[in-house]
């Protein structure tokens, strides 16, 4: 008998090498979803990306601690319970500047992918 649904027990753990973990639950990676990818993150204190200008839209929701974004110049930092939408094609910077850890879920439409991300050179 088919399901007509997937329970994740094992997401996808993308190698990283900034101390950030990174679950990827649904998403390229592990069921090769390449319009939605659902992922877990907690990034440590002090880390951060360099800005990038992603071919898809981000939804961020902040479960622990605080994290920094850099929106088109504007600097915007969200707490637990607060959530953030970015639109495709936007100038962002995240970060974790503060002294505690930041957990989050982070949605991507269409998934994440390293050719959408559009990562600027540091």
């Amino acid at each position: 008998m088919n399901k007509n649904y997937t329970i994740q027990k094992a997401p996808f753990v993308v190698p990283t090498t900034d101390g950030k973990l990174i679950e990827e639950h649904f998403g390229n990676a592990t069921d090769n979803n390449s319009a939605i990818s659902i992922a877990h993150m907690i990034a440590p204190p002090g880390w951060e990306e360099p800005f990038q200008t992603p071919k898809f839209d981000e939804f961020t929701y902040i479960i622990k601690g605080k994290k920094q974004f850099i929106i088109d110049g504007e600097t915007i930092v969200l707490e637990s319970g607060q959530s953030i939408k970015i639109n495709k094609q936007t100038r962002v910077q995240y970060s974790n500047p503060f002294d505690e850890q930041c957990e989050y879920m982070a949605i991507c439409m269409p998934a994440f992918s390293m050719d959408l991300v559009n990562r600027e050179e540091v």
